[in-house]
């Protein structure tokens, strides 16, 4: 399918690795200019480098920027004035009870996981409502409804992003302009790996053990029973940034295998 992306330019913050950097690569492929964002110019050329070498022609930049720095936001801004799409993909969080999970913890994830994505909205959408086009997609998280009790802070800001997205596709109402949320479940990033690996080898056992104990113990309403490949989530985030997604606006995408359960 012919996503009808060419000559647009796109913006994913945190997308030298996962879902961000395999929607950077898609994006690519559809003919779109892209801007791709990590805070370590290390890791911000080497996912450069592999897209370039991935995708003949790859029409991609790197902007350097840590969100726990407003300074460094205002650099994205600075440099990049319009966007067509929006993609809010950065994200933190911290593994610890509710005890345990100090203010400025609860704080650093408020100002990365929200406030970044805020920030570019309140930059780029007078923008996109002026030309009478465009796309914004915040990327929640499976925890914004199952809300695991040690990441009840990373959970309390990925349910707040719903909120805006939602008050966001309000202000584009009667535009070509849309909002909306994508909820990936348990995806097979960089840190899912990691996560797989040491725990087969501190408990003997073969990957797919692992990944097999993980749904039954903590993912018992997962119908997909494994992790989501990035490719998977990003398949979804591509088709919500095609001007063929005009009629979806305002909505929470879930691409969690189930994970959430319910029927909303």
């Amino acid at each position: 399918m012919d996503l009808n992306l060419k000559n647009k330019t796109a913006f994913i913050s945190g997308s030298t690795s996962g879902i961000g950097y395999t929607t950077a690569k898609i994006l690519l492929q559809e003919g779109m200019k892209v801007y791709i964002n990590g805070r370590s110019q290390k890791n911000l050329k080497k996912s450069l480098d592999q897209l370039k070498k991935d995708v003949k022609g790859a029409n991609v930049y790197g902007i350097k920027a840590d969100f726990l720095d407003q300074k460094d936001v205002h650099k994205i801004v600075n440099k990049l004035e319009e966007v067509d799409v929006l993609i809010n993909n950065v994200g933190i969080y911290t593994s610890k009870s509710f005890f345990e999970t100090g203010i400025e913890i609860w704080e650093d994830q408020f100002y990365v996981n929200i406030m970044s994505g805020v920030t570019l909205c309140k930059h780029y959408l007078k923008g996109m409502i002026n030309r009478n086009w465009g796309r914004i997609i915040f990327i929640s998280s499976e925890c914004s409804y199952i809300v695991p009790s040690d990441m009840i802070s990373y959970s309390a800001t990925k349910s707040a992003i719903h909120a805006v997205s939602r008050g966001i596709s309000h202000m584009t109402k009667g535009t070509g302009v849309t909002s909306n949320v994508i909820v990936p479940g348990s995806t097979l990033s960089n840190g899912a790996e990691k996560f797989i690996s040491e725990k087969a080898k501190s408990e003997n056992k073969s990957a797919r053990e692992i990944e097999t104990n993980f749904f039954r113990n903590e993912r018992q309403n997962s119908l997909l029973e494994r992790f989501a490949t990035t490719e998977e989530v990003a398949n979804t985030i591509a088709y919500l940034c095609s001007p063929n997604s005009s009629a979806t606006n305002g909505s929470v995408i879930k691409v969690d295998g189930g994970s959430s359960g319910g029927i909303f």
